[in-house]
């Protein structure tokens, strides 16, 4: 990450909103690692029933179309295949090539952030990850029974479109008379891809079960696959999570094999692309190491897009879904981080060094520091338990030789700890008005009655909860916490669910499956989903705005609803709360278990409506007619 020209105007622009003691003491901190300005939005009167929101509710269904509260309005701001570059070719989706792809927004859009250019935040980058591609969406004649299928029949363009198509996008955005547009040939503009030149940096840097025929250094790889959630850091850059690695490489290692148990537990043999036919580098056979320079937190400087992305080896090796911060009371910097599949863990990671005022001087900062796992005891109360080799039956006897091995194995080190397995760790976020930290756990159906715990109560778990930690002491880096799970998700109508929402939540306003979530900068809590639809919930994912304090605790209200077949991602908020950024992703697939939608033949259209487009994930923007802030 290097120095670039413009991050003065960064550094103006925090010293216009926060004071240099306010950096220092968190409050920045706090604030941008939720994508927020608290500072800047005063806390609102209750609304007529006492709730913290004041929007009418929307209604719970599922249709073609993305539907948002009365009183707001939603417009696409950024589609798959939208150039980006003033040189970058019109989105033509029976002509797509992986040279244009490069220069046009990319698929799937989940994580989103929003950096603000000037004091005013009508300037600034979004930040976004490109996650995942659905080929049979994204290319004619792919109308296919199964995914082995979709598979066999990728040429080897359509696999560079979509090894183009993954990565983020960094989009420099304006707000103007008819609302938020990117701006075309901006210096920021960047595209990365999984063929993208990025370091490996930290303690597992340069090891040798990171070297490979290509990079005989450990230390360099091509792009980064699969990011799913991200968070911003105080430093303005922007951390992007690797997730699930294991759908790209094929082959198989053989027995015996160093790295077997290694890909087991990374659940390597779920091929869902055809990229290891044409790309040696995915073959596990040919390249076994190639897997553990994948699945890290990686570090875009969006200010330089010279700059080459980091992966931070010392935030762990897993299936990550977000990387939002907090600060400690000492002035330490603290990643929460969750591993998205079922029985994996919630982990933390507080920086050896402390925050500084000048941004250059963190450049280095999530190099160094402790990574931690967490375990809820059934009285409530919890401890974060540091993976350090060396400690705790982290060593040579039980195969880990170095810290290096602990971090490129963090499941096995966290489970030798005795973490406590979990029911898919997603999007952990810190309220940065009252330091209380918000784990979403999307959904469990394979937890048994038998395997039930206080923090994982309902076996199977088929709608997910969401957990609240209270850190001891009000500090993010204490090592013990107190928690209680905030709701259990589900129809409260049906006694068989269990669901725990307040019994104030409407038909319309409770969920399932919990994802992401992000808090404005009232220190409002705001959920997207991912799960929903006919069969499971009989409504669309969306954003549901819950109450975390008072009388009405646990209390659900629908704000959003996306098309049939989508997920609702990356909800972020411009620092004065006037747009609510979100991420419409896959929308078009089937709204049925294990199904594949087609080019041809996709649930919607959505966002154009036309016979010669396919559905095309987008970002939004939600704004208040009028004006003014978001609920």
């Amino acid at each position: 990450m290097s120095d670039m020209p413009d991050a003065p105007t960064l550094d103006a622009v925090i010293a216009h909103r926060f004071s240099r003691r306010d950096l220092m003491r968190g409050s920045l901190a706090a604030a941008l690692a939720a994508g927020v300005a608290p500072q800047a939005v005063a806390s609102p009167a209750a609304a007529a029933d006492g709730s913290a929101f004041d929007f009418p509710e929307l209604a719970a269904g599922v249709d073609e179309h993305l539907h948002v509260a009365e009183g707001y309005e939603a417009k696409p701001l950024l589609r798959w295949g939208d150039p980006l570059f003033a040189d970058a070719p019109a989105f033509d989706p029976r002509r797509q090539s992986a040279g244009g792809q490069e220069r046009q927004f990319g698929y799937n859009n989940d994580f989103v952030g929003f950096i603000p250019l000037e004091t005013e935040g009508r300037r600034g980058l979004l930040v976004v990850n490109h996650e995942y591609t659905n080929a049979e969406l994204m290319f004619p004649g792919l109308d296919a029974a199964d995914r082995k299928a979709v598979i066999a029949a990728l040429s080897p363009d359509q696999v560079a479109v979509e090894m183009a198509a993954h990565g983020g996008s960094v989009v420099e955005i304006v707000r103007g008379a008819e609302g938020w547009r990117p701006v075309l040939g901006s210096p920021y503009t960047r595209r990365i891809t999984a063929r993208t030149p990025m370091d490996l940096t930290g303690p597992a840097a340069g090891h040798p079960r990171l070297v490979t025929e290509d990079d005989p250094s450990g230390r360099h790889v091509l792009g980064m696959i699969n990011n799913c959630s991200g968070g911003i850091t105080p430093w303005g850059t922007w951390l992007s999570g690797e997730e699930n690695i294991n759908y790209y490489f094929g082959g198989a290692l053989p027995a015996g094999h160093p790295e077997a148990g290694n890909a087991k537990a990374m659940g390597m043999g779920s091929l869902q692309y055809a990229w290891s036919r044409f790309h040696p580098r995915f073959d596990l056979a040919r390249t076994p190491n190639e897997p553990n320079r994948f699945g890290w937190v990686v570090e875009i400087d969006p200010f330089d897009p010279g700059s080459t992305p980091r992966k931070r080896t010392a935030l762990g090796r897993f299936k990550h879904e977000g990387a939002a911060g907090a600060r400690t009371l000492d002035g330490r910097y603290v990643v929460y981080l969750g591993d998205d599949e079922r029985f994996q863990h919630v982990y933390r990671f507080v920086s050896a060094g402390r925050l500084q005022a000048e941004r250059g001087a963190n450049a280095d900062l999530l190099d160094s520091g402790t990574l931690s796992v967490a375990r809820f005891e059934s009285d409530g109360t919890g401890r974060w338990l540091p993976l350090v080799h060396g400690a705790n039956g982290l060593d040579a006897e039980n195969g880990f030789a170095s810290q290096a091995d602990v971090l490129i194995e963090t499941r096995r080190a966290a489970k030798r700890l005795g973490a406590t397995p979990m029911d898919r760790p997603e999007d952990i976020e810190a309220n940065p008005r009252t330091g209380r930290v918000y784990v979403m756990l999307t959904n469990n159906v394979k937890r048994t009655a038998d395997q039930t715990d206080p923090s994982n109560p309902r076996g199977p778990n088929a709608f997910g909860h969401v957990i609240e930690i209270a850190p001891d002491q009000t500090d993010h880096g204490a090592e013990t916490f107190r928690w209680e799970v905030l709701v259990r998700c589900g129809d409260p109508a049906k006694p068989e669910v269990k669901a725990s929402f307040s019994a104030l939540t409407t038909e319309n306003g409770w969920f399932g499956m919990p994802d992401n979530c992000t808090f404005d900068g009232r220190g409002r809590l705001w959920i997207a989903t991912d799960g929903n639809n006919r069969r499971a919930t009989g409504r669309a994912d969306g954003i549901w705005a819950v109450e975390t304090e008072g009388p009405r605790r646990g209390t659900a209200r629908h704000f959003l609803r996306v098309p049939v077949g989508a997920e609702m991602c990356g909800p972020c908020f411009t620092p004065d709360d006037e747009t609510f950024f979100v991420a419409v992703q896959h929308p078009g697939e089937p709204d049925e278990e294990g199904a594949l939608g087609s080019y041809e033949k996709p649930s919607t259209r959505w966002p154009d409506f036309s016979p010669d487009m396919p559905p095309r994930p987008s970002v939004v923007a939600v704004t208040r007619k009028g004006g003014g802030p978001i609920g």
